[in-house]
């Protein structure tokens, strides 16, 4: 530890520790299961495809046929959803399409740009290879193989191969229920009447957007002002309706106005750790509240939803049984900009990001790292990643960075 911080990696382990096994399953229609977490094993019920087509449109025959001028008589038509029922013999052709089964007897296809039409005949202007412009049956997969592992979070793409394997609907994991609180007496929610000392809500609403985008759903709690009734009231509200994670916003620090931890504890809360060797968001809290697991964010908007970034969305994860939660999201990058040496602490600077000479990203950040900037987030393409005591280094260094749009943020 440094100076009672708590690293990040260790602090991510604990929290994936501390986590139940996954969420309950359930069944859902196909067309409902974008976003959501696969339960189980997903194999193809069918092969694909399940016959010999064509890969262009032509003539199909037989390869040996195909020489130069050879003159071959068209005595059929497959078209897709519609194939020629007969043989191809010795001499033969029967006009195909793009998607139409292959007949009996022909193993390859003429493309038509290669074939002369005269009347009933074709004339072959190029030579023809077995098996050439022919899609063979299950070149893409066969009945019974493993197409999806349990634990995937299904994107359109899946939805398009489950549809192929003939799935009408999928085995996933329920949603994990979050609830976020806000908490404060300075905070006021958009559109409402704002005190002279009091600020706009912003972070429950960046919240439960990355909640969506990792396969949660959000319960908004609203805002608990600081008074001990008004949180103890909003934790009872949040057991309640099932949630699985508790976030709190804001007052999980030390100060005398601090009162979220305090309540937590006096609600029963299990506290596992509540500072960490990071900026921003040091003052992150860990615990379990009964059967639910608790994250107490920091109110600074920036810290909160790097701290949502880097542990909420593993929890999450986690909890619908992804294998892959815990696994580094950065990628390698080069600075934009010389940087001084870091003190105890793994920095996440906003940077934005170009495309450099050698393909790797280039990331400069922004002059303005207070963790109160919504604007530079919003404006921001990733975040830096500097390692606890890391020395200068100068612009066009190797560094790590995260993506915030590939992170759901």
């Amino acid at each position: 530890m440094n100076g009672g911080l708590i690293p990040v990696e260790e602090a991510l382990a604990r929290v994936l520790a501390s986590a139940p096994d996954a969420v309950a399953a359930e069944p859902v229609a196909l067309g409902e299961a974008l976003g959501r977490t696969l339960a189980s094993d997903l194999t193809a019920l069918r092969t694909q495809p399940p016959f010999a087509n064509s890969a262009m449109d032509g003539y199909a025959l037989r390869a040996a046929d195909a020489g130069a001028s050879a003159r071959l008589r068209v005595i059929g038509e497959s078209a897709a959803g519609r194939a020629f029922a007969g043989v191809v013999g010795a001499g033969e052709a029967v006009r195909i399409f793009t998607g139409a089964p292959m007949p009996d007897g022909a193993d390859a296809v003429l493309i038509q740009e290669n074939a002369a039409r005269e009347g009933d005949h074709i004339v072959a202007t190029a030579p023809l290879q077995a098996r050439q412009n022919v899609r063979d049956a299950g070149i893409d997969f066969a009945a019974g193989e493993v197409l999806l592992r349990a634990g995937r979070q299904l994107t359109p793409r899946d939805l398009a191969l489950a549809a192929a394997a003939n799935h009408p609907g999928l085995n996933v994991r329920r949603r994990p229920r979050v609830g976020v609180l806000a908490t404060g007496d300075e905070l006021v929610m958009p559109g409402g009447a704002l005190g002279p000392s009091q600020i706009v809500a912003s972070n429950n609403y960046a919240v439960a957007g990355l909640v969506a985008a990792c396969g949660g759903e959000a319960i908004d709690l609203g805002i608990a002002v600081d008074e001990m009734g008004a949180l103890e009231g909003a934790f009872r509200r949040a057991q309640a309706l099932g949630a699985d994670v508790l976030v709190t916003l804001g007052g999980a620090s030390v100060g005398d106005y601090d009162l979220v931890q305090k309540a937590l504890v006096g609600a029963g809360l299990e506290l596992g750790f509540w500072r960490i060797a990071m900026r921003p968001g040091k003052p992150l809290m860990h615990g379990k509240l009964g059967a639910c697991q608790v994250l107490g964010l920091p109110g600074n908007p920036v810290s909160a939803i790097v701290c949502a970034l880097l542990f909420l969305r593993p929890l999450l994860r986690a909890l619908q049984g992804d294998r892959e939660a815990s696994a580094d999201m950065s990628e390698p990058a080069r600075l934009g900009a010389d940087l001084a040496a870091n003190d105890m602490r793994q920095d996440y600077l906003r940077a934005r990001l170009a495309r450099g000479k050698d393909g790797l990203p280039v990331a400069t950040p922004f002059a303005e790292q207070d963790s109160s900037l919504v604007k530079v987030l919003a404006q921001a393409d990733a975040l830096l990643v500097r390692a606890p005591h890391a020395p200068a280094a100068k612009r066009g260094d190797a560094c790590r960075i995260i993506r915030l749009d590939a992170a759901g943020i």
